[in-house]
């Protein structure tokens, strides 16, 4: 069994997804620390040919874990996202089928950040046909920090290979892994090219730029296994 572990995004990219597809059990880190100036609380999306930010204001204080990160309800974010979404892709080919699946992550009242980055999640891996099994890290007793805490995961949820990022190179004990006969592969995405309505391709934005422009059965065509 292929096991995958990430923090919880907000809107992830595309490479989010495709190791996600790669692995029979993808495990969301929400008890680890929250990492300010990240993607944990935003993702980018495109505005008239460039890179726009969509920021969800959060409250948080050092050392706090992603799952007790609060969301910051003071000013009306959801309908500024809504309308930034309205303004970036209200031309494009799939703009009503994506632009309602959008709203279904922002009606609820979200509190904390954790949730509301599941619900994004889970929407677009449901949008992209991705069946993977999802498992919070906050509901095992994991042991451990860095990689034996990645080696204790895969133990504990019975995997014997672990899919690591491309830069887990530089931060995982491989020997760890070793000692627990567990394999290690790395993902290595290479980012497609879709159309985008005219200009130079911008990659590496949130997933929803693919489904605005190529819908949900298209999109799903640019994973391969």
């Amino acid at each position: 069994m292929i096991l995958a572990a990430h923090q919880p995004q907000f809107m992830p990219w595309l490479g989010y997804f495709d190791k996600m597809l790669r692995s029979d059990v993808f495990v969301l880190l929400d008890n680890v620390q929250f990492k300010k100036n990240e993607w944990q609380n935003r993702n980018r999306v495109l505005m008239n040919g460039a890179p726009s930010w969509l920021t969800v204001p959060v409250l948080h204080h050092f050392p706090q874990n992603i799952n007790e990160v609060e969301v910051n309800s003071a000013g009306d974010w959801k309908s500024k996202h809504l309308k930034t979404l309205a303004q970036c892709y209200g031309r494009t080919p799939f703009f009503e089928e994506t632009y309602s699946l959008a709203q279904g992550v922002y009606a609820p009242e979200w509190k904390l950040l954790s949730p509301l980055n599941l619900a994004s999640l889970e929407m677009l891996k449901a949008a992209l046909e991705i069946k993977t099994r999802l498992v919070l890290s906050s509901t095992l007793a994991l042991e451990g920090a860095a990689t034996a805490r990645l080696v204790d995961l895969c133990l504990k949820m019975g995997a014997d290979t672990y899919l690591a990022g491309a830069g887990g190179h530089d931060y995982m004990d491989l020997s760890l892994f070793e000692k627990a006969g567990i394999k290690v592969i790395f993902q290595e995405y290479k980012h497609p090219q879709y159309a985008q309505g005219g200009g130079a391709f911008v990659p590496y934005l949130s997933a929803l730029d693919l489904l605005f422009h190529c819908g949900p059965r298209q999109a799903r065509s640019y994973f391969t296994l």
